[in-house]
């Protein structure tokens, strides 16, 4: 219901500003050609954001941090003797996260492979990609830390 009342609020706006842009007084023309030249400079800033982040997409960004983590783990894993249950548990967890990340960024790939252009939705599962990331980094480095106040 909020959803289909956004869409014709959106319409409602858009109609009025086409009609004031081609029929409205001279104030009124002036301020919808003011809106629109806003709205193409955030399209245009979207845009290279976009393209910015699909270049350090493409540069394997997110694959040499799920490969330093991968790295990280066996490194711990090999100092389990040192570490108690409950930070072996934590640390098959987090391996867990990081398999599943690993998963879904080689999704992400096959799916750009099979489509030349980027979909909002790729857009979309690759903010939530970098935000789980960045939470497995953070989580990680708590157990590192606390790994080490141990010994």
């Amino acid at each position: 219901m909020i959803r289909f009342l956004l869409k014709i609020g959106i319409f409602l706006v858009v109609g009025i500003l086409i009609y004031n842009y081609f029929w409205g007084d001279n104030s009124e023309k002036a301020q919808s050609k003011a809106v629109f030249g806003e709205m193409r400079d955030v399209v245009v800033s979207v845009s290279g954001l976009l393209k910015t982040e699909k270049q350090k997409y493409n540069a394997g960004k997110y694959d040499q941090a799920l490969d330093k983590l991968g790295d990280a783990y066996v490194v711990m894993r090999k100092q389990a003797a040192k570490l108690d249950k409950a930070m072996m548990d934590d640390l098959n967890g987090l391996e867990k996260r990081q398999k599943s990340l690993q998963k879904e960024l080689d999704s992400i790939e096959r799916a750009e492979g099979k489509s030349s252009t980027s979909s909002i939705e790729q857009t979309a599962r690759k903010q939530d990609l970098k935000k789980e990331m960045e939470a497995l980094l953070r989580d990680t480095d708590k157990l590192i830390r606390a790994a080490q106040e141990k010994q």
